[in-house]
């Protein structure tokens, strides 16, 4: 099963993608932003891959993705935002992706899939 970890600061959008997401088939672990465990709890559930919640021009989150990349390079850590540039920030910041809020279902599912078959490709070596 593909497991999926999600960062986000709004309750209510953090239950509707765990929702949304375990309907679909994938076993997710939600947090409510970032706590010292936040490291520890990538290390124990070992996502296929992992979705911040990207504030407008957020440093902590980008600063959060740098230090997973570090440990984790070949985890994809996607952005998750309302910000109307993130197309043009997220990967500069380290990101692989992004996913726009609102979401499309259908869109959140294909970007997921993407990026899950890459990091399968990794765990496979």
């Amino acid at each position: 099963m593909q497991r999926i970890l999600i960062e986000e600061t709004d309750e209510a959008i953090l239950e509707v993608l765990k929702i949304a997401l375990e309907e679909e088939g994938f076993i997710t672990l939600g947090t409510l932003g970032f706590d010292p465990g936040f490291m520890e709890m990538i290390n124990d559930f070992r996502p296929h891959v992992i979705i911040l919640d990207y504030r407008l021009d957020d440093a902590e989150s980008a600063r959060v993705c740098q230090e997973i990349k570090n440990k984790y390079p070949y985890v994809p850590v996607l952005a998750l935002s309302c910000n109307s540039n993130i197309h043009l920030a997220y990967d500069i910041h380290g990101f692989d992706d992004y996913i726009r809020k609102p979401f499309d279902l259908n869109i959140l599912y294909k970007i997921l899939r993407k990026h899950i078959a890459v990091s399968m490709q990794h765990i496979s070596r």
